[in-house]
């Protein structure tokens, strides 16, 4: 799946129009929240919290235009609680926001 930088600015400026300064304000809080997602699932111990937590931070990146990370979210609620491999790939995705 390609990783389309501009995903995210297009669909703010969508939503609220050519604001720059706005733009920034509503990307970073994205990013903020982005952050405090991947805490959850690190933080989360059983599969129930894990799920709910890669669940929350799908529904954020759709709402967003983060195609890869809403995937990479999806892919992350199907595996066990704490996978190494898909902690290190959800880290790398947010990186990449």
């Amino acid at each position: 799946m390609a990783y389309d930088p501009g995903a995210i600015d297009a669909t703010l400026a969508a939503a609220v129009g050519d604001e720059p300064a706005l733009i920034a304000e509503l990307r970073e809080a994205f990013l903020d929240s982005v952050q405090r997602g991947l805490t959850g699932l690190e933080r989360a111990r059983d599969a129930e919290g894990w799920q709910a937590a890669a669940w929350r931070l799908k529904g954020l990146a759709a709402s967003f235009g983060a195609i890869r990370l809403m995937a990479i979210a999806t892919e992350a609620a199907t595996v066990p609680p704490q996978d190494v491999v898909m902690l290190r790939k959800l880290r790398r995705a947010v990186e990449r926001l």
